[in-house]
């Protein structure tokens, strides 16, 4: 097995990169789904954050308004801190309940951690790889604009609230084009699949931490 970590910036095509990988086999563990998942209504994150945030964050159906936690979070680290203080830890462990799962399953198997914030959260020292996917900063704009209806200024403020993607760059093992056509794209991940499969089959299955 080898484990992967696939990161970028926001509106780099990430996600998309991420479905041509799962086309490809890997088993791709997406950390914005577990984050989603461990904060459903009742379970305990979900409890500590209500009350730690309070019940104007919350939908009529009980369920979390991102937007409204965000609204919180976003321009405010220390508060942010605390949100992630309860998320991140029961990510990781959902995390490595898959990574064990997939390894019984293939020894060989390419497992693929797409974390939006990969290297800001520390999770780049439990894998073997890292991946970055880039475009430049206009492409991310109009992505934004489109996708989020943000106005220029907005996505501007979304895409400096993250690690710039010059410093993703120097620390990632591997980058990929979010830019790219498509089909060209799809290639670029085939090839760059067939290097990790190769590794995996000579690779030992790392520690879970």
């Amino acid at each position: 097995m080898i484990l992967i970590g696939l990161t970028g910036g926001v509106a780099t095509g990430k996600s998309t990169v991420a479905k041509m990988f799962k086309e490809c086999g890997a088993i791709v563990i997406d950390a914005d789904a577990l984050a989603r998942e461990v904060v459903r209504p009742g379970k305990p994150a979900w409890r500590e954050i209500r009350r730690r945030f309070g019940q104007s964050i919350l939908n009529a159906d009980r369920t979390i308004n991102r937007q409204a936690l965000g609204s919180l979070v976003f321009n405010n680290p220390m508060q942010r801190r605390v949100l992630e203080r309860i998320v991140h830890p029961r990510v990781a462990r959902e995390q490595i309940k898959l990574t064990r799962e997939a390894t019984r399953n293939d020894r060989h198997a390419v497992v693929i951690y797409d974390v939006p914030l990969l290297f800001e959260t520390g999770i780049d020292k439990r894998v073997q790889k890292t991946i970055v996917v880039t475009a430049d900063q206009n492409t991310q704009i109009v992505r934004l604009k489109k996708r989020n209806g943000l106005t220029r200024a907005e996505a501007l403020r979304r895409i400096r609230s993250q690690m710039p993607l010059t410093q993703k760059i120097r620390r990632a093992d591997m980058v990929i084009d979010g830019t790219l056509p498509r089909a060209v794209g799809r290639k670029q991940v085939r090839n760059v699949f067939g290097m990790l499969s190769k590794l995996a089959s000579s690779k030992a299955s790392p520690p879970m931490r």
